[in-house]
């Protein structure tokens, strides 16, 4: 270990870029679908030797920029799939969209890295200060410009089992400094032993078992059966992309829709008979159900006045029309006899697929966004929970909203259940879809919420408050997935108080990593970087 510590310090030149770019990249393997988790104790020690040999603010920044680069242009790849539904329109923007974001969100990790080299800190005390550096880092990447935390390395926590437990009080943000800060503590080893270093460093290390057993024992002691709550059917109609949104295909879309929510299965042999909630996926149906005569007297029958819908769907405000139209991307309940009742709007929408970013530049140089409608997707006013027919106050998500650790749920009238209705069909079989689930059931864990979810092409899923699940639609399936709506929890810690555990985490991450930095010896000088 130390004779690649010694190789480390002597990379120079382009070759510095390339290490940083490869340890990225095998940084994204932990990621789900892959979970190789036990690849950010590889990547993260060979970046933190570069950096703490780096020499020049420049440098510093772009071995954390470089790091971070081939870490997203790993972790976000999938996005590249929805470009090629229509390739003819929008295949050329696709290097530019996935190139682009990874470069863009680089830029938080080379700051990081900046600030990290700025400080002076090596060894141990680097290993602490980059994993608080790095966390503040990814929640600005969560906050700034709309935000766009996906793939944040706490994400990792999905293949490390009881671990992500810790999400009920340290959000993925906290999970996302103790892992980088576990990953990176292999940089005492790069170095000539330092008794003190590595004592330190095993024990910081020896807070992943503790964590883990404790993310045990929570799942444990409330193991049992699901609760016996309200019966529901999630419906997965699996339609392919290229052909959702084509009006000749709104009369056989709609009766799959229909004929999957009668289907007789082997707990419901009589179809919807017993079934309290229906869920349908994301922009559902392609036309205006809710303006639609003709589709609410279909639905009327197959509600039977007994069973309440919940629908992704396209809507528009009445109240304009032409190219002044208001668009929403909505969530909208229909009660038993098929009357709209209630209506969520999307708040956080998608930049470059439901409005475009810098249109006045972008436009004219000839990029649109991905999903296609007069003007841009009008974004809702912001979380708040509805009351569904007969049932309980439910925090609606849709798609994209899932990602967010923050703004999840409206805090002055907590639901009891999470619905979250997506489409990832733009992203085939990638590991898109796969990312998008482990995120969505980080945020049941951090809120101790059940979470109901209906994709389009799946991965459908019925999640418990523990993240566990408890019924599954496989992605590229056609089905329906019933089961019973898992028991809520007491509010968590991260529910009540979000990223106040960050924050002291990050505070004493770096009073630690000030301490070391004053204690321990200073990092060796190379003539080489020098």
């Amino acid at each position: 270990m130390i004779r690649l510590g010694n190789h480390l310090r002597a990379v120079a030149g382009f070759r510095r870029f390339a290490y940083a770019a490869g340890a990225g990249a095998l940084a994204a393997l932990a990621l789900p679908p892959l979970n190789l988790w036990p690849a950010l104790f590889v990547a993260f020690p060979v970046f933190l030797m570069m950096l703490e040999n780096s020499a020049g603010r420049r440098l510093a920044f772009g071995l954390g920029w470089t790091f971070g680069l081939g870490y997203f242009l790993v972790a976000f790849h999938w996005i590249g799939f929805a470009f090629l539904v229509d390739a003819k329109t929008y295949l050329w923007m696709m290097p530019f969209a996935v190139v682009g974001l990874a470069a863009a969100m680089a830029i938080y990790w080379g700051i990081a890295s900046l600030l990290a080299h700025v400080l002076k800190l090596h060894g141990l005390a680097l290993a602490l200060g980059c994993a608080a550096l790095l966390a503040g880092a990814e929640w600005l990447r969560g906050h700034l410009f709309t935000g766009f935390p996906w793939a944040a390395p706490g994400l990792a926590a999905d293949g490390m089992g009881a671990l992500e437990q810790a999400a009920a009080v340290i959000g993925m943000p906290g999970l996302t400094l103790l892992i980088v800060l576990w990953a990176g503590l292999g940089i005492v080893l790069l170095h000539p032993p330092v008794a003190s270093q590595r004592w330190a460093a095993a024990m910081l290390l020896a807070l992943l078992p503790l964590i883990w057993a404790g993310g045990h024992y929570r799942l444990s002691a409330n193991r049992g059966e699901p609760s016996a709550g309200l019966a529901v059917r999630i419906v997965q109609p699996n339609i392919a992309q290229n052909e959702k949104w084509r009006e000749d295909n709104s009369r056989r879309i709609f009766d799959t829709l229909k004929d999957l929510s009668r289907e007789a299965t082997a707990t419901h042999p009589d179809g919807l008979a017993g079934i309290a909630l229906l869920i349908w996926p994301e922009s559902a149906v392609p036309f205006l159900i809710d303006e639609s005569a003709v589709a609410k007297s279909e639905l009327r029958p197959v509600l039977d006045g007994h069973t309440t819908l919940v629908t992704g769907s396209i809507r528009r405000d009445t109240g304009t029309s032409g190219e002044g139209a208001k668009v929403y991307n909505s969530i909208i309940v229909f009660d038993g006899s098929a009357t709209p009742v209630a209506r969520y709007d999307k708040w956080r929408l998608v930049p470059g697929g439901e409005f475009l970013p810098f249109e006045w530049l972008l436009g004219p140089l000839g990029f649109r966004k991905v999903v296609t409608v007069p003007g841009s997707f009008v974004a809702g006013p912001g979380p708040r929970s509805i009351a569904l027919p007969g049932g309980p106050k439910a925090a609606m998500l849709i798609c994209y909203e899932a990602i967010f650790p923050h703004g999840l749920v409206d805090p002055a009238d907590r639901p009891v259940v999470i619905v979250n209705v997506t489409n990832d069909g733009w992203f085939g079989k990638s590991t898109g879809p796969y990312q998008h689930l482990a995120q969505a059931r980080l945020r049941a864990i951090e809120q101790g919420l059940p979470l109901l979810r209906a994709a389009n092409t799946g991965i459908s899923a019925i999640v418990d408050a523990y993240g566990v699940e408890r019924g599954r639609l496989d992605i590229m399936t056609r089905g329906v997935l019933d089961g019973r709506l898992p028991a809520a929890l007491p509010v968590t810690v991260y529910g009540r108080f979000g990223d106040g555990a960050l924050a002291l985490l990050g505070g004493l991450a770096l009073t630690l990593s000030f301490a070391a930095a004053r204690t321990w010896p200073r990092k060796p000088k190379t003539s080489r970087n020098s």
